[in-house]
């Protein structure tokens, strides 16, 4: 939300990474709703999950509500409610009910070519390999695949 406060965590930043995103030419101050808009509407949205990011029919009912606090990271640190399918499952930083999460599951459009570029990093920086790094579909509990629409 704070333009300085952006300021400040991209000096943390590798040049590298500064030169692949355009965060740092962002000098506006975000508020709560617009906020609210990038992390939940807007990621829903982009990958066609209808149920999510909004509250409106047909929804999902995932719900947080935060204690009004000048402090941004304290404000998103710590909910006053989690609401999940409807039900209160944070109450007062107490948890309430533990409920059973779903995978959701996207197949957005991309180059193939970028594997050949991938791959190779993957060998230079991870002790994982990269063919070991897909999971199998059968592997998932509560699968659901969803379209995933490019809205040109």
């Amino acid at each position: 939300m704070n333009a300085d406060y952006r300021r400040e965590c991209l000096k943390k930043l590798p040049a590298k990474a500064l030169k692949r995103i355009v965060l740092a030419e962002l000098d506006r101050q975000y508020t709560l709703s617009e906020i609210a808009i990038i992390t939940s509407a807007g990621p829903a949205r982009a990958l066609g999950l209808s149920q999510k990011g909004h509250l409106g029919v047909g929804a999902d009912a995932d719900v947080t509500i935060y204690n009004e606090n000048p402090d941004g990271v304290l404000l998103f640190r710590y909910p006053r409610y989690v609401i999940k399918g409807g039900e209160i499952v944070v109450a007062e930083g107490d948890i309430r009910k533990v409920t059973e999460g779903r995978e959701f599951v996207v197949h957005p459009s991309y180059d193939d070519q970028i594997e050949d570029y991938l791959r190779p990093l993957f060998q230079q920086y991870y002790t994982l390999s990269f063919d070991n790094y897909p999971v199998e579909m059968e592997r998932i509990h509560g699968l659901q695949v969803a379209d995933c629409r490019s809205k040109n």
